[in-house]
This record gives structure tokens, sequence and C-alpha cells, in this order.
């Protein structure tokens, strides 16, 4: 995969599904992209560990042989893939969707149950004057956090304590990188290298999450 730090770009655009394929691609170390192209299936799999699927564009149904359950995701919203559970994935459309693995010894918010689709942005509400944030998943080797800014709200200047990946999912805000100012809408991705200075600044009310590994 693509390693651009420093500006505002799409993952869903340098992952265009190819017609007829699938195709995958580590995003981050234990994040895997995929592009399917309508129609492409990735047959039913099982993992050890739980799985969150999270959608960028296009519509997947994913199903479960064990219990004949299905759900369909689309862009923006997420799903929690049981371990130890035959789990296939269909595409409707053409999509794009990242799977992270939570880990062994990872912990995964309380508040999301094996399943049930839903939205990230819906996480995590908007408050007056502040900065809310909910860890969706936390283990050793990495963190995805969901997090909301009002108006104006801003975290100060910081040093990334490993690679990053953000993804706007509502509203705008403003990426401070290295002393340059990148502004960013939702849809967007952003990405930061291990070390790097940065600052988050809501221009408008602004959500947003952030993929972290920690090394």
């Amino acid at each position: 995969m693509s390693r651009k730090y420093g500006i505002v770009f799409s993952i869903v655009q340098e992952n265009k599904p190819l017609p007829g394929c699938t195709v995958s691609g580590e995003l981050l170390p234990g994040v895997i992209c995929f592009s399917l192209a309508k129609g492409t299936d990735i047959s039913a799999e099982r993992y050890p560990v739980p799985i969150l699927q999270y959608s960028l564009s296009g519509y997947t149904e994913l199903s479960c042989r064990e219990d004949g359950k299905k759900a369909t995701t689309g862009q923006g919203e997420a799903i929690l893939k049981e371990a130890g559970k035959d789990i296939a994935v269909k595409a409707e459309t053409d999509s794009v969707y990242l799977e992270i693995a939570l880990g062994k010894e990872g912990i995964m918010n309380s508040s999301i149950k094996a399943g049930e689709v839903f939205k990230l942005k819906d996480l995590v509400p908007y408050a007056d004057g502040k900065i809310v944030n909910m860890d969706v998943i936390s283990n050793d080797a990495m963190k995805f956090v969901v997090m909301s800014f009002d108006k104006g709200c801003a975290l100060t200047e910081h040093a990334a304590p490993g690679d990053a990946i953000i993804f706007a999912l509502d509203g705008e805000g403003v990426i401070g990188y290295e002393g340059t100012d990148h502004p960013i809408k939702a849809g967007e991705n952003f990405r930061f290298a291990k070390g790097g200075l940065h600052s988050v600044k809501a221009t408008e009310r602004f959500k947003m999450a952030l993929l972290l590994t920690v090394n």
C-alpha cells in the first residue's frame, strides 16, 4: 500500500476495484484493505480473533455459515466479525473496506456488539466546547479511536508515537503537519509518520477516526 505522509488523500481512490477481481493489501500492521468488484466474493473464513470490518465505499453482504445470519454494510458503516465463526463477504457493488484485527490481548469497546452494523460517526456525540473520544479497539500494537470536535476545538501540536491514518467522518477540520496546514473534510484521509508533529482543529464541527500503530 502507498505510504503518503503529510497530504490529504483518499484510500478509496487509491484502491479502486478491478473488474472481476478481489484485491487486498496491508495498510498498517493488523489492518488489511480490500477492494472487491461487484459480484465478487471472499469465501467463508474463520479468524482466531475478532475482526472489525469498516466499509469505505460500496455495499457488501456478510453471511455467517453457523447461524445463517446476513448483514449488509455500506459506506461509513462497520460490523464486528466474531472469532471462530465462518463468515463470507460478497460485494453487492464495487466496494472498498478495511479489516482491523483486534488481537488476542486486545480490548473492544463494550458498546459494540458482534454482528450489528453501526456507523463510526454515530459512536460519539458532539459536546459544546469540547472534544469527545472513544477507544473502539485497543491492543499492544494498535489503537482505533473515534473523536468529535466542537467548532474551534483543537488538539495542540504533538508527535505521533507510531504510523497513523485519519479518517474524516463528518464536518471539516484542519490537520497541521510539520508546519503546514491541510484542510480535510468527510471522506478524506491523512497519514502521519512516526514522530511526525501534528495538530487537529475543527473549522466546523468535526468527527474523525484515528488508526494508530503503537511501536
